[in-house]
């Protein structure tokens, strides 16, 4: 089975993340911005053997971070141009929804709400905040956005859910889902 692009590009920037995940290459990738090098002149500087300065340039050059060029008898390398132009929001930024084939985003949300939720009533109120978010957020889905709504109207609402109306009603509004002003309630535009 082939890889998609997405897969591709994905184990790219984990290679990227790896490069850079070691002290002397973190090093020589700072030696190299100041100028070009070559593996000798790096393993003098850094004091280790050529090999091990091959290795570090073999791994570094994969990831798309460095560039060769042959010099008389030596391969001199430098940093890929742009390489350092790229912000980290640059390269974690991938379009999930158009990339996560086989990934359930809402596992978690879906696992809570079987949970807490049965028969369309809850079992009861979870105490852990997450979990509390999730479920308070299924609630508010049952107010119209925009729509003004009593006290009254809004515990009539609740009470399919569970019979503690007042917590129910503080998490909406502590959690900003709703707001309240002078006892009328309003959904938070999502």
């Amino acid at each position: 089975m082939s890889k998609s692009s997405f897969e591709n590009e994905l184990e790219s920037r984990s290679e990227f993340f790896k490069a850079l995940g070691h002290p002397v290459r973190l090093l020589m990738v700072n030696l190299m911005r100041v100028k070009p090098r070559h593996g000798e002149e790096l393993a003098a500087i850094l004091h280790l053997n050529p090999a091990t300065i091959s290795h570090h340039l073999s791994l570094l050059t994969c990831a798309g971070l460095l560039r060769s060029q042959k010099d008389q008898y030596y391969q001199t390398y430098s940093l890929t141009e742009a390489v350092l132009d790229r912000t980290l929001a640059d390269i974690l930024d991938f379009p999930i929804e158009d990339n996560t084939r086989g990934v359930d985003q809402d596992a978690y949300r879906k696992k809570v709400l079987q949970t807490f939720i049965r028969n369309g009533s809850l079992i009861s109120i979870p105490s852990q905040l997450k979990k509390r978010q999730v479920i308070l957020e299924k609630i508010v889905e049952q107010f119209e956005p925009g729509r003004k709504y009593t006290e009254k109207e809004v515990n009539v609402l609740l009470l399919d859910y569970h019979e503690d109306v007042a917590t129910l009603r503080r998490g909406l509004i502590e959690h900003g889902l709703m707001r309240r002003e002078e006892g009328i309630y309003q959904r938070v535009k999502s």
